[in-house]
Formats: structure tokens, C-alpha cells, sequence
């Protein structure tokens, strides 16, 4: 076999791999979508978002996290968020926005031994607190960060 018959065999190998792996990741994602938290998702209020991801809406508020985020949003259909703290036997982060029609923003869930940092971006509809709740220990602790948003991320 030559090399250009070998270079054929090979991208035609290559070419049913990767159909065969769309294929199924195609025919797969009911696993992805059943880990999706419905009703914390789907919450209109922060007290109902908090309970549906972290199974209480009851939180202490904490010094020991730190939210980063711009004091003033130019665009609220991108504000970089992130949070972090120094606690111990943290399981989960849950970003909010209390001032969006539903709340509930991201859930982080961290495996024992990650480091309690998490950055995302967020859509905020007008100005308000960002809240971020951390689950550790099998308690809740909580933290907010007022942001003014210039022009509306969700049409306003």
C-alpha cells in the first residue's frame, strides 16, 4: 500500500469516528438534560430559587465569601461574576440575580478536594444584587454584591 492509499484508509477511518461520536453524543443528551434542576431554574423568587438548588432558602450571611463584580455593568447581557471563599467542605456555589424574572443564575457543584472559585457571566435585566450562595457542610452561607447595570440585558 502506498502512502497516499494509506493517507485514504486513515481520513476515512477518521471521518466514521467522528461521525460515529456525534452520532451518539447526539443520542445521549436525556442524560445530560436529567441532571437540569427544574424547579430552582424555573423559580420566580430568590427564597424559591435557593430552596429548589440547595434545598433550603435559609442562608447566613458571610464575610468569608467574595463576590467580583463590576460596579456598574455597561451591558447586563454579560457581567462577569465570579466567587470565591476560604471555607471548608465547600459542596456547591449558586449564582443569583435578584432583580431577573427568574433568579437563579448557575449551580456549581464541586467535588471534595476543589478549590471554591467559580467565574461565569451572567444576564442581569436592570440593576440589583448578585448573591452567592455556598453550601458547606450541610450549611448555607450567603453574600451579595449590588451592581448598576447601564443598558438592560434582557430587552431593557
Amino acid at each position: 500500500m502506498n502512502l497516499n492509499q494509506k493517507r485514504r484508509v486513515f481520513l476515512k477511518g477518521s471521518v466514521a469516528a467522528g461521525t460515529l461520536g456525534a452520532a451518539v453524543g447526539l443520542l445521549t443528551p436525556g442524560a445530560v438534560l436529567a441532571a437540569w434542576n427544574k424547579n430552582a431554574f424555573t423559580a420566580k423568587g430568590i427564597d424559591e430559587a435557593i430552596a429548589g438548588a440547595a434545598g433550603s432558602p435559609t442562608t447566613v450571611p458571610s464575610t468569608d465569601i467574595t463576590i467580583k463584580a463590576p460596579d456598574i455593568a455597561e451591558n447586563g447581557a454579560v457581567v462577569p461574576v465570579s466567587v470565591s471563599t476560604k471555607m471548608d467542605g465547600v459542596n456547591s456555589i449558586t449564582l443569583l440575580v435578584e432583580k431577573n424574572a427568574t433568579p437563579l443564575s448557575a449551580i456549581f457543584h464541586l467535588p471534595k478536594g476543589t478549590l471554591p472559585d467559580v467565574s461565569t457571566r451572567v444576564k442581569m435585566g436592570k440593576t440589583g444584587d448578585v448573591i452567592a450562595v455556598v453550601k458547606a457542610n450541610g450549611k448555607l452561607y450567603s453574600a451579595r454584591k449590588s451592581v448598576k447595570v447601564t443598558i438592560g440585558g434582557c430587552g431593557g
